[in-house]
């Protein structure tokens, strides 16, 4: 009889070896992981043979400014979204203040802001001929700029914080689900020990939480990499912003391939290195999950201070940018039915629909087959690879996605030219399909974090029980399994349908001709200085996400309310 064991710190099932080989789960989880790799193999060969080699040119010049640039970017967004989101996820999940359950959702709500957006709307409110300098002026009696020191926004700093404010939700969100499933007789116990709150949080509920801290880290950290709206409106200089320069000043795909690839190793790191430093922890739901959290009660002073911690990022990242796009939208409420803005959402929305579904299935296959078969570490292998195309920015991820669609559609059609007589055309390239190919390339490293999170605190028991009562592993997938990481599916189908409703590079390049999305509309009006224009569609897609994030939170919420 096969050995089988569920330590602490065992693998899942079986320690050895698996049962039996099913070649449908490993075919099925390799296939999925090679199509999605295809775009980055089709940059990685741009990289390694471009028509022209400026690399030594670069390394040079201007790639050490792009690198520091950079890293600064990324430890600031970093340190910040860590600090804002995990706080303000503990304060509304374990204490007791005006307005916690408000928060509870609330929090979310900068998550459907795209970070470009805000940071054209701050630069208006904030720039030197902005309403807010204006009436300090006014106020003071300030003549010019010299007269008075005010932050400029348009500056790393200002890149920063605008990018924090719309990704400190990945953060808060993972960090939320985690410190809800935390058994509270750990707490409890830390309590009788003479423990205080925060310090109860420092030594018991962040330690637990950190493996999904580190997920959501890891997903800032890409989306900072990958943003190029933000940095190239304020002119940081960051190697998103070099890869544009090098791709569309210099005419040299290839360098921005070879920056890419430079872009993908720190992602590469970054994953690696939070992964090494949790290798040897795991943590399975308590028994006691379901019991309702008994919250702190603050003092006066101290609510206060939470309330104004929780209300702070809800106020810059969402309600200020809110109400300014809303007064820009109803001076413009009429273009909402025009049919060329009708055709606009249903473009957007069925893209996301569809790029969110497909993105959540691949996700499934790749954590459910790494679970079935611990010991076959290519499976591993296969789910890191397919999620390095989050690591690709939108512009150059859609080179490779055109690379080898191109290549397919080009034989397809010298084929049935030679052999029918007549043209097929552009099959795969010049259509929608394109574009929901580069969105589950671009967003599955988000679904798998998910799924992988809420999939490893499934106790082993579970597998276990399942094949006792006579279950194959597709029935105990869509039996136990599924029902109980409902909350990380839903987690994974929000963030994937929200980043692709905001995804901007590669609709842009990949979009067939006369085919514009919300996201593109916006764009090309905010870019010529024509906000007000845009702002209806602007609204929309703001509007669009806020109504998944409602339901994910009360879904999460709902999942600790007590039996």
């Amino acid at each position: 009889m096969t050995d089988i064991t569920a330590t602490a710190d065992a693998p899942l099932i079986d320690t050895r070896k698996p049962r039996r080989f099913m070649p449908g789960w490993y075919s099925v989880a390799w296939g999925s992981a090679l199509l999605v790799m295809l775009p980055v193999l089709a940059v990685f060969w741009l990289a390694l043979f471009p028509t022209e080699n400026i690399w030594p040119h670069l390394v040079d010049t201007i790639l050490p400014v792009y690198i520091k640039t950079t890293l600064l970017l990324l430890a600031g967004v970093g340190s910040l979204s860590v600090l804002i989101g995990v706080s303000t996820a503990w304060l509304v999940t374990m204490c007791n203040f005006p307005g916690r359950r408000l928060f509870e959702w609330a929090l979310l709500l900068p998550f459907a802001m795209p970070a470009y957006l805000i940071a054209y709307l701050y630069t208006d409110l904030l720039e030197y001929a902005g309403p807010i300098q204006s009436f300090l002026r006014e106020l003071f009696g300030w003549q010019t700029a010299m007269d008075y020191w005010f932050p400029d926004i348009r500056s790393l700093g200002g890149a920063i914080l605008m990018l924090t404010l719309v990704l400190y939700p990945y953060v808060y969100l993972l960090s939320r689900a985690s410190f809800l499933e935390q058994s509270m007789s750990i707490r409890d116990a830390s309590r009788i020990f003479g423990c205080s709150p925060l310090q109860s949080f420092y030594r018991i509920s962040l330690p637990i939480a950190r493996p999904a801290v580190a997920v959501g880290l890891s997903l800032v950290s890409m989306e900072t990499l990958n943003d190029f709206g933000t940095v190239d409106y304020f002119a940081v200089k960051s190697l998103s912003a070099g890869i544009y320069d090098a791709w569309l000043n210099m005419g040299n795909i290839g360098a921005a391939a070879q920056i890419a690839t430079l872009m993908m190793v720190f992602v590469i790191l970054l994953i690696s290195l939070e992964r090494i430093a949790r290798s040897r922890q795991r943590q399975f739901t308590g028994s006691d999950r379901f019991r309702s959290i008994d919250r702190y009660t603050l003092s006066p002073l101290k609510s206060a201070a939470a309330t104004l911690a929780c209300a702070l990022p809800v106020l810059l990242g969402f309600l200020i940018p809110f109400v300014v796009l809303g007064r820009y939208a109803l001076r413009r409420l009429d273009q909402v039915t025009e049919a060329d803005f009708i055709a606009h959402a249903t473009h957007s929305f069925t893209l996301s629909s569809l790029a969110a579904l497909l993105t959540v299935a691949v996700a499934i296959v790749l954590a459910y087959s790494k679970r079935l078969y611990p010991g076959f570490k290519s499976l591993t292998l296969a789910a890191r690879l397919s999620s390095l195309g989050y690591a690709l920015p939108g512009a150059v991820l859609a080179i490779g996605v055109i690379i080898p669609l191109a290549a397919f559609d080009n034989s397809i059609d010298a084929f049935m030219r030679s052999h029918f007589g007549f043209s097929t055309g552009l099959l795969l390239s010049g259509t929608s399909f394109a574009i929901i190919f580069a969105y589950c390339v671009r967003f599955l490293a988000v679904s798998t974090g998910s799924v992988e999170s809420s999939l490893a605190k499934v106790t082993p028991s579970m597998d276990m029980a399942s094949r006792s009562l006579g279950l194959n592993p597709l029935q105990t997938l869509r039996k136990v399994h599924l029902p109980l990481i409902r909350g990380g599916l839903l987690t994974a189908l929000l963030v994937v349908f929200v980043d692709a409703m905001k995804e901007l590079p590669a609709t842009l390049i990949l979009r067939p001709f006369n085919y514009d999305t919300l996201a593109t509309y916006v764009y090309q009006y905010a870019s010529d200085e024509m906000l007000e224009t845009s702002a209806p569609a602007a609204m929309l897609i703001v509007l669009v996400g806020i109504i998944p994030v409602i339901l994910l939170s009360r879904t999460i919420t709902s999942t600790r309310q007590g039996s």
